[in-house]
């Protein structure tokens, strides 16, 4: 295959797009990217967004609207997005839209992108947002006039950027088809390891022309740039080599992989699927490897850190599996236990202050942190320091950042945070809260950000004058683009080595040298045609839709079927997920899609590498061919959703399960008396198919409608985490409910649902009165009481809501004797109160923001008594929350609360992916208790919230068969 030119579709002459401050060798590229396909290498800072904003400038006639052409500006990062679009916006009038994964654009289709391209010129974007659009046949690479690629060393691999040149571009190329102009920005040609010589740079770099289309324009030297663009000094920096002692690591290393064993034992004896398991188990390795990790490189006292906010982060956990809720708790349970082991060894009176060589000598610092944190401290007199640390692990970011932001602010006012990629699993900041840190640093309100790579490309930080290298740069790109973070005069580059590798030194300085390298190597090559794409890259097998263009390729399938399967029903309990069972001696492959998928199981035979791309590649094509798929290739389900939005539908979200069919709201007949209402109650009784210490509650459904004979006297079956309980419901006859009545019966609904959902009662009041004045809703799920065989709405229980605190106490102190408690007083967190006000109520914790419904007091249990650990060791109750929480009890003598933990809602409609024991209730100490209410007085367990779902779904489902048209 013979090359092809480069000089496509360049429009007309118009009018001059070059600014009046653009420099010389910016002019140069310019007029070189409208003549060809251009690859711009030139340093950081030096001005490339210029370039590429000019070529913008120079197509704008073609992109002016209503023209159908857009331009694309492709971005490696999200950070980036809007940064590079305010300066499109800058410098040209061209209308500019942003786009970026959090947008939600996995779910639009072609009308919605279609709006986006008639409203705007050019379009900012991730390019896995492009390359998923060109699969997905919602806009075609033909209507794209320019295309920029930021930070263009990326393409390679399986990449997007690679991706939508091989798919797409280059079989454009094939069939002489109009091309979009490409224009690439890098500072660094390569992004692996240095080569050994000049040739083999070429080498790489000649892969990147090929792939890209493009040839690399460049300045002759390295001198023609530096009179505009300042470029840091590098300095290198040694710190000692004094591991963390032998004794401690061992020690701790032992403990932590007891407890590794002991959590997977822990696994074994749970109803896990395989596939949940293993998820499982790799995480649990992947979490103790991450904290042997900050205990060698960071330090006892950092890899306290980590262990303690990994057992208190939201979801995922180190990487990016999803595990059932069960799984997530022993993870979770694994770092809690981690953390007891580290805080072990650190005595209660180490403060962070004092002799660093101490704390390295002990262990508690490594000698890599305490030299970073001497570094910092040797920049004290810069004025206005703008400092970006880089490391390479997310947990390293994260609790670097804490231990600076208390130990820096004792000898400067620096503000310290972090900034790290999503990709970990480690959901830790949203892209806002990233992009307004970005600003706050170049405003000067923070002075130091503790970054991954994520900020090693792109950041326009002016004022940035002080990088430092914590961990050293793992590839040339990596090197480059982070030593150009510093951007102002006299700015430093310090590179962190361990004393005595010299290696280490080796390898960065060839870093140093690598730019010369790869200019003399583009500039003697320049006049060399671009090669052909080699034959590898059309070898791939893909299955296109004729009728829209949509294709599926062997690499893209797999993230299809994860796609299709995150949209089947779902909840927190269990992640609809494809299972794959390898067999290597047969070369088989079996791919198992949820049970919610019509598609049987899929086995395919080949080479064992590529197995699963086979089997997604011909479940893809499956489940396009049963309407599964539409098709552009996306799940019918996310069709479905985007039909309901443009008819002004709400589509059910099952972390809102809330909605009003109209069998709950209020009918218009008229009250059977003057006052009142005419409600109709229904018996729910519960029957436990397990052996359960706390006897179950049965509940009374009133509501205003009266239900189909169908639903009466009906049977279904209720999955808790301890095991299934059989529901009868009945009719128990009406009611006529005054006004008063009805507020009551809200006022108690309100309430316990804010606990078992929420587990607050902070919004209540407000919440309550709101209440009062909507009439729309009138279903009402209420405790049962049995009296004399017959079953009957427990009101004592429900008046419970208008208990009130402040009153009672000033009965209590006008009559104490007159009460269970003797007129006992004890200390809450929120103030005294007698014995007998903290039974039958809940009580909230502030220091591990847990809520728990009280059973008794114990007068034989005080904070002086004993408590027996997990590892059989016995501490007293006020030694333990003075280790575990930072709390000392100043009223040790006062006697324990007895109480049992109120745990997230379980949805009863579905089956629990494990049944676990009934856990036993929780000794609290009663200082540290907020009171709450006696509202919920007599309810055991949160089976309100998925009762009152089965006569309304019910209801539902007889009333659409009878609505069915005949066939």
């Amino acid at each position: 295959m013979e090359a092809v030119p480069m000089d496509i579709d360049a429009p007309p002459d118009h009018d001059d797009p070059s600014l009046p401050f653009a420099r010389s060798y910016q002019l140069e590229a310019l007029q070189v990217a409208i003549r060809q396909n251009t690859i711009s290498y030139l340093e950081t800072g030096s001005g490339k967004t210029l370039v590429a904003i000019m070529l913008l400038r120079h197509y704008a006639p073609f992109l002016r609207k209503p023209s159908p052409f857009i331009a694309v500006f492709l971005v490696p990062q999200v950070v980036l997005v809007r940064q590079q679009a305010e300066a499109v916006k800058a410098h040209s009038d061209l209308k500019v839209g942003t786009y970026w994964g959090e947008m939600g654009v996995d779910f639009w289709d072609a009308a919605i992108w279609k709006q986006e391209i008639d409203k705007h010129e050019v379009l900012v974007m991730t390019p896995q947002i492009l390359l998923n659009c060109l699969r997905h046949s919602f806009f075609k690479l033909e209507f794209i006039k320019v295309l920029i690629f930021d930070e263009c060393h990326h393409t390679g691999g399986k990449h997007p950027y690679a991706c939508i040149m091989t798919e797409f571009y280059h079989k454009l190329a094939c069939k002489a088809c109009d091309l979009p102009r490409i224009f690439g920005m890098t500072a660094s040609l390569i992004k692996s390891k240095c080569g050994t010589s000049e040739s083999e740079y070429w080498e790489k770099i000649k892969k990147l022309e090929t792939i890209m289309h493009s040839k690399v324009y460049t300045c002759v030297s390295e001198s023609a740039i530096s009179k505009y663009v300042p470029i840091s000094t590098p300095k290198f920096r040694f710190y000692e080599a004094l591991d963390v002692p032998g004794d401690l690591v061992a020690r701790l290393r032992f403990g932590l992989n007891n407890l590794k064993t002991k959590h997977e034992n822990l696994l074994t004896k749970m109803d896990l699927t395989t596939t949940s398991l293993e998820s499982t188990r790799k995480k649990l390795t992947r979490t103790c490897e991450a904290l042997l990790y900050c205990l060698d490189d960071l330090g006892l006292m950092l890899a306290s850190k980590a262990a303690k906010f990994l057992s208190s982060c939201d979801s995922d956990g180190m990487l990016s599996d999803k595990l059932d809720v069960f799984g997530e708790r022993v993870v979770k349970k694994f770092s809690t236990d981690a953390s007891m082991v580290f805080q072990s060894c650190i005595s209660t009176e180490w403060t962070l202050g004092g002799d660093a060589r101490a704390h390295v000598k002990s262990g508690f610092l490594t000698s890599k942190v305490a030299y970073l944190i001497q570094c910092l401290l040797d920049y004290r007199n810069f004025k206005d320091i703008r400092c970006i640390v880089f490391v390479e692990r997310v947990i390293t970011a994260i609790v670097l950042q804490s231990l600076l932001s208390e130990i820096l602010p004792e000898h400067v006012g620096w503000k310290t945070m972090y900034i790290a990629g999503n990709n970990s699993g480690l959901q830790t900041q949203t892209r806002k809260t990233q992009n307004e840190i970005v600003e706050d640093f170049r405003k000067g309100m923070v002075n130091i950000i503790v970054a991954t790579s994520i900020l090693e490309e792109g950041l326009d930080v002016q004022s940035c004058n002080l990088v430092i290298r914590f961990d050293p740069s793992a590839t040339v790109s990596s090197f480059i683009q982070s030593r150009g973070r510093a951007r102002m005069e006299n700015s430093d580059y310090v590179l962190m080595l361990r004393s005595g590798d010299i290696s280490g030194q080796f390898r960065l300085e060839k870093y140093l040298s690598s730019g010369e390298i790869m200019r003399s190597e583009s500039l003697r090559h320049a006049s060399n045609p671009c090669p052909p794409l080699g034959s590898e890259f059309y070898d791939e097998e893909i299955y296109r839709v004729e009728s829209t263009g949509a294709v599926v390729t062997s690499t893209s399938s797999i993230c299809l079927i994860h796609f299709y399967c995150s949209r089947l029903p779902s909840d927190g309990y269990f992640k609809p997920a494809p299972h794959f069972v390898i067999n290597k001696e047969t070369s088989r492959c079996t791919l198992y899609l949820p049970k919610s998928c019509p598609l049987p199981p899929v086995s395919v035979e080949g080479d064992i590498k590529s197995l699963k791309q086979k089997a997604c590649l011909q479940a893809c094509i499956m489940l396009h061919k049963i309407g599964s798929l539409t098709d552009n290739l996306v799940p019918d389900t996310v069709a479905e959703k985007l039909d309901d939005r443009e008819l002004g539908e709400e589509c059910y979200d099952d972390e809102f399960p809330v909605y009003f069919p109209p069998e709950a709201v209020r009918s218009q007949e008229s009250c059977s008396q003057p006052g009142s209402e005419k409600y109709y109650c229904y018996l729910i009784k519960l029957c436990p198919q397990y052996e359960s210490r706390t006897a179950v509650q049965d509940i009374v459904l009133v509501m205003c409608s009266e239900l189909e004979t169908e639903i009466v006297n009906s049977n279904f079956n209720l999955e808790d985490v301890r095991g299934s309980l059989n529901a009868t419901l009945s009719y128990m006859g009406f009611l006529d409910l005054t006004p008063m009545l009805v507020n009551l019966c809200r006022m108690f609904q309100i309430t316990v649902f804010n606990v078992l959902i929420h587990h607050s009662l902070d919004k209540l009041k407000g919440k309550i009165q709101a209440l009062k004045h909507c009439d729309h809703l009138d279903y009402f799920v209420l405790p049962a009481t049995t009296s004399a065989q017959k079953a009957s709405i427990d009101w004592t229980c429900v008046r419970s809501v208008l208990f009130s605190y402040k009153q009672a106490w000033e009965d209590h102190k006008k009559y104490p004797l007159q009460c269970n408690g003797a007129g006992v007083v004890v200390t809450t967190k929120d103030g005294p109160a007698c014995k007998c006000m903290l039974q039958n109520s809940l009580v909230y914790t502030p220091h591990n923001r847990k809520l728990y419904s009280t059973l008794g007091i114990s007068d034989k249990l005080s904070g002086n008594s004993f408590l027996s650990m997990c590892d059989g060791a016995s501490v007293t109750y006020k030694e333990y929350y003075k280790f575990r929480h930072g709390i000392k009890l100043d009223s040790s003598h006062q006697p324990l609360l007895h109480a049992r933990q109120i745990f997230p809602v379980h949805n009863c409609l579905l089956r629990c992916k494990q049944q676990r024991k009934e856990k036993g209730p929780a000794s609290l100490t009663i200082s540290h208790c907020l009171r709450q209410t006696n509202a919920l007085r007599g309810i055991r367990r949160s089976y309100l919230i998925s009762i009152p779902h089965i006569p309304v779904l019910s209801v539902c489902r007889i009333r659409k068969c009878i609505c069915r048209p005949a066939p």
